[in-house]
């Protein structure tokens, strides 16, 4: 029973490590009401990775290099599915949660290449840590990003920064490929953003 108190301890205070947090830097959600659509673009141009954060570059060089050694041909084939992962599985989740709270309970659409809307919405991912997973132990992707609101025409114009951090990636049972994991971190992220924006907007 103590060893079962001690175990429940200890997974609550991981828990609440890899737990994400959300805060308004600048700016606040009055122009959102009343709006029908958000444009959205996704930047990864100052994208760091892991504990000791790595550029994306160095990440892919060390990451190929140790899929090649295991098995010729594995690490270019992983290099192709990382950076597609942005457009199939990051993007995607992300919009799919926005969307499933904001448009459905508001009429709020968020979508790429939505050029007429007023407003565009910046994800800027910073940090991504992918995670791992060993069949009985396992640690969540976690995914950092800025949330920035400026309006189209001008995007100099900032009308509103949210800043996430370290949103948790993870799926029901074993999850070994990484960049599955990292799109779950994007759906939480979306996922609670469109809960902050429900209830501070609307």
């Amino acid at each position: 029973m103590k060893f079962l108190t001690t175990l429940s301890i200890c997974l609550l205070f991981a828990l609440n490590a890899q737990s994400q947090k959300l805060k308004v830097e600048q700016g606040d959600f009055n122009f959102i009401k009343g709006q029908t659509e958000m444009n959205v673009e996704f930047v990864y141009d100052n994208l760091t990775l892991l504990k000791k954060n790595i550029s994306n570059d160095d990440y892919v060089k060390e990451h190929s290099a140790e899929l090649e050694e295991k098995s010729p041909g594995k690490g270019k084939t992983w290099e192709k599915k990382w950076i597609t992962a942005r457009e199939l599985i990051y993007a995607p989740k992300f919009l799919e949660l926005m969307n499933r709270y904001l448009y459905e309970d508001e009429g709020l659409k968020f979508g790429e290449n939505l050029t007429d809307a007023k407003y565009t919405l910046i994800v800027e991912t910073l940090w991504i840590f992918p995670g791992w997973d060993a069949g009985v132990m396992k640690q969540p992707a976690k995914v950092t990003t800025n949330l920035k609101f400026v309006e189209t025409a001008n995007k100099d114009n900032v009308l509103l920064e949210v800043s996430s951090k370290n949103a948790p990636g993870d799926q029901w049972g074993s999850s070994f490929d990484n960049e599955d994991r990292i799109g779950e971190g994007y759906a939480k992220t979306g996922k609670s953003f469109a809960k902050m924006v429900l209830k501070k907007a609307f």
